[in-house]
């Protein structure tokens, strides 16, 4: 039986790694690795999940974007739309209310589905 134990990262596909990690560092506000400053990809650490810039062309892969939204936690969806908003940012739609969560679903610069996500409702 294979010893997988957690999610190390998860994949942001991108076609222009620089556009794509002036838009989570810049527009998100999310804190780049300095790991990852000088090297062909880039990496946010969100509290033990990372997410990961990268361009599927360096192995061998076509670009597609993400088809699911990764859900950022919040802990204000409405003040952080507005903000996001101000910056240009675009939603789909209304912010959700689903009786234990908000969710407010955008696209960074690729067209991945991102979502703001707080919920209210004590686990």
């Amino acid at each position: 039986m294979p010893s997988i134990t957690r999610i190390d990262f998860v994949p942001i596909p991108t076609t222009d790694v620089a556009r794509t990690t002036a838009f989570y560092r810049d527009t998100l506000g999310l804190e780049e690795s300095p790991h990852t400053v000088d090297k062909p990809f880039s990496e946010f650490d969100l509290g033990g999940t990372t997410l990961s810039v990268w361009d599927p062309s360096s192995a061998g892969m076509e670009f597609a974007a993400n088809t699911n939204s990764i859900a950022l936690h919040t802990d204000d969806v409405a003040a952080d739309r507005a903000e996001l908003e101000g910056r240009g940012v675009v939603f789909f739609g209304e912010t959700i209310d689903t009786g234990v969560c908000h969710m407010a679903i955008f696209a960074d610069t690729e067209g991945n589905p991102l979502m703001l996500h707080g919920r209210y409702v004590p686990r």
